[in-house]
């Protein structure tokens, strides 16, 4: 049977006003297609009764925070900027191990940030955008997606004083974006790649830190730019933790390893390194080396399985 888009909207809104009720809901906008389609989701269902945030963890592309709020404004939805930066880069400060970050975002995210915010607006649903593969994903071990809470065995309501509505756990990416076009979001959010809720720190390798985010945010800029019009389902950079020798003005420097990743997918469960035209390469390798600190870089040929499309 063949998704229908329209029908799953209409069956989603009516779900949302019946488990909502008379109460107040909130969402968290990351900025990707899944938190975007239960943005406008939750604001056809429940009107004023619906609070949508955007978060400012100091993990995001530059400038990312500001430009979903405008986007949100064009269509008529209001949505709250909460600068948390210092909280995520304190509760990521000495953590190295992928599974102990993923960890302090979780925490910091839904216990701290996150829970002042519910309390402020006397919310008691949090609705978000999980899909069926971060699901997969986690209960199989794979890696902790930072958005899995009942599947993980975290009760909400007792932990953080709320009940967690997922409206698209059922849903593969490809069918969020058929959603994502039926609700009339734009192209730039409805054909956005994929972005991790982590952010940049699934894309650091090692320890978090303004420096190493820096470079990743630079680098990240660099390959989205030049890859934008590839047709991939995916690409991205990531920082490593090991440095190379190489040599700038002549001189010996011990500089910072950047790793280039580009895929072809549908639904993430599997991919494939896209066959990108060589001069495309050299391109992205002289802009990518030019920043400060950074003396390689290196394309990731590694489909899914066995790699993650992730790092971290």
């Amino acid at each position: 049977m063949s998704f229908e888009p329209k029908s799953f909207i209409q069956e989603q809104v009516e779900s949302l006003r019946h488990e909502v009720g008379e109460g107040v809901a909130i969402n968290a906008l990351s900025g990707g297609v899944d938190s975007a389609v239960c943005a406008v989701l939750g604001h056809r269902a429940l009107g004023e009764k619906f609070i949508n945030c955007m978060v400012d963890n100091a993990l995001m592309r530059e400038g990312e925070p500001q430009r979903i709020v405008e986007v949100f404004k064009d269509m008529g939805i209001v949505v709250r900027l909460i600068d948390a930066r210092r909280e995520f880069l304190s509760a990521l400060g000495g953590v190295g191990d992928p599974e102990e970050k993923r960890k302090a975002i979780t925490s910091t995210f839904y216990k701290d940030v996150f829970g002042k915010c519910v309390r402020e607006a006397g919310a008691k649903y949090l609705v978000h955008g999980t899909i069926l593969t971060d699901i997969e994903e986690t209960v199989a071990g794979i890696k902790r997606q930072h958005n899995i809470l009942s599947q993980l065995g975290i009760d909400p309501s007792e932990a953080y004083g709320y009940r967690v509505i997922e409206p698209l756990k059922t849903l593969r990416k490809d069918s969020v974006r058929e959603v994502a076009f039926a609700l009339g979001l734009p192209d730039e959010i409805a054909r956005r790649i994929p972005f991790p809720g982590p952010a940049l720190a699934a894309r650091i390798v090692g320890e978090v830190t303004e420096d190493r985010l820096d470079i990743v945010r630079k680098a990240t800029a660099i390959v989205e730019d030049e890859l934008s019009g590839s047709g991939a389902f995916q690409y991205l950079a990531v920082l490593l933790e090991d440095c190379a020798t190489g040599i700038r003005d002549n001189k010996r420097e011990f500089g910072k390893i950047i790793v280039v990743r580009c895929i072809e997918s549908v639904d993430a469960r599997e991919a494939t390194a896209s066959r990108l035209p060589w001069d495309k390469l050299e391109s992205i390798c002289s802009k990518i080396v030019s920043i400060p600190g950074v003396n390689r870089c290196l394309y990731d040929l590694t489909p899914k399985p066995p790699a993650t499309v992730e790092y971290v």
